[in-house]
């Protein structure tokens, strides 16, 4: 069965019937990271992977399903970032629905990468999805995406959607959804929640167990002899750094833990990740509150982010104090007699 799909609360719905068997999934309940994966084979990139992306994740590694994607640069891939609980819950839907067999991708990712310097932008109803130049993207509601643009230094836009914000008007370009999701830039369906063959699929089965069986004995093989070379140049490597930090620091004792006592030798940079991580929190917090709120500015220091915005609605402030509770995120909510908000969030 044929078509791209997204799920409205429990149902499937369909927006192109002759597109490839794609689900696309909300972008606010998945985290789009670029990572560096200097390593030879996929295999090996799936090892490093979480050891690669843990000190830029919130949550801890063992709730959340890491999906590996399209090489983006030489060596840099795209990685998607879902808990476990939204995985299962798709997964429920896509089976209730015939749909097994279809790749899972956010829907950012349906998209284009705009050059450098440039978001790709589709808004829709009061909600906007971005695509970043560096492949990623990110889901918000359509209340915060100007204050958003204006963080990130007022990119060029190409719009996909309805008119953008007069400030943020530049390009408009017709989509072509069908042709890019025929090979998606990241497909969630990996791992444990990989994708089941379609009815048919199978009668190759029995020959492909003996191909197998060949390949994991050559595997085993190779795997040995692989890991007394990566023993080799740990060592090597291991010798390099402790010749370079005892110039920097000279008098430092290093033991064996030489990653950690490195690592903390270094300054943390704050940079506009910490920014993307909050906002795409914080955002999907907030996005059921979108018709009760009028965002005003959003501003990030050090660890914290400010949001200003406006009251819609009376009930607003309680509602925004348990939204972000509910999700939670360490914040400050304030309300001024002009009907005005005030949000501190913090990082955690």
């Amino acid at each position: 069965m044929r078509g791209i799909w997204t799920f409205s609360d429990a149902e499937p719905s369909i927006i192109d019937p002759q597109g490839p068997a794609t689900i696309l999934v909300p972008c606010e309940a998945v985290r789009l990271l670029t990572v560096d994966l200097p390593l030879s084979s996929r295999a090996k990139r799936r090892e490093a992977l979480p050891f690669a992306i843990e000190d830029r994740i919130a949550e801890a590694p063992e709730t959340v399903h890491l999906a590996l994607g399209e090489e983006i640069a030489p060596k840099r891939y795209l990685v998607g970032v879902v808990r476990h609980e939204a995985m299962e819950k798709w997964i429920a839907q896509a089976q209730a629905a015939g749909l097994s067999h279809a790749t899972m991708v956010p829907d950012a990712l349906a998209l284009p990468v705009p050059p450098e310097g440039h978001w790709a932008v589709e808004l829709t109803g009061e909600r906007a999805l971005v695509r970043t130049a560096d492949g990623g993207g990110f889901a918000l509601p359509a209340a915060m995406l100007e204050a958003a643009w204006r963080r990130e230094g007022e990119p060029a836009t190409i719009s996909y959607g309805a008119p953008l914000p007069d400030a943020m008007r530049g390009e408009e370009a017709p989509g072509d959804m069908a042709r890019l999701l025929e090979r998606p830039a990241l497909d969630l369906r990996q791992g444990p929640y990989a994708r089941r063959s379609l009815p048919g699929g199978n009668r190759f089965g029995r020959r492909l167990a003996w191909i197998l069986g060949i390949g994991i004995a050559a595997h085993a093989t190779i795997a040995t002899a692989d890991t007394i070379l990566l023993r080799s140049i740990a060592d090597r490597r291991a010798a390099e750094v402790r010749a370079l930090a005892g110039q920097m620091a000279p008098g430092a004792a290093l033991g064996d833990d030489l990653t950690g006592q490195v690592a903390d030798m270094i300054p943390t940079p704050v940079g506009d990740d910490r920014f993307v991580l909050m906002l795409n929190r914080v955002s999907a917090a907030l996005a059921p509150l979108s018709g009760a709120i009028a965002m005003h500015s959003i501003r990030y220091r050090a660890d914290a982010m400010t949001l200003e915005m406006g009251m819609l609605e009376p009930d607003a402030l309680p509602r925004i104090r348990a939204a972000l509770s509910d999700a939670s995120i360490d914040a400050r909510v304030t309300g001024g007699d002009d009907g005005t908000v005030r949000v501190v969030a913090m990082l955690p």
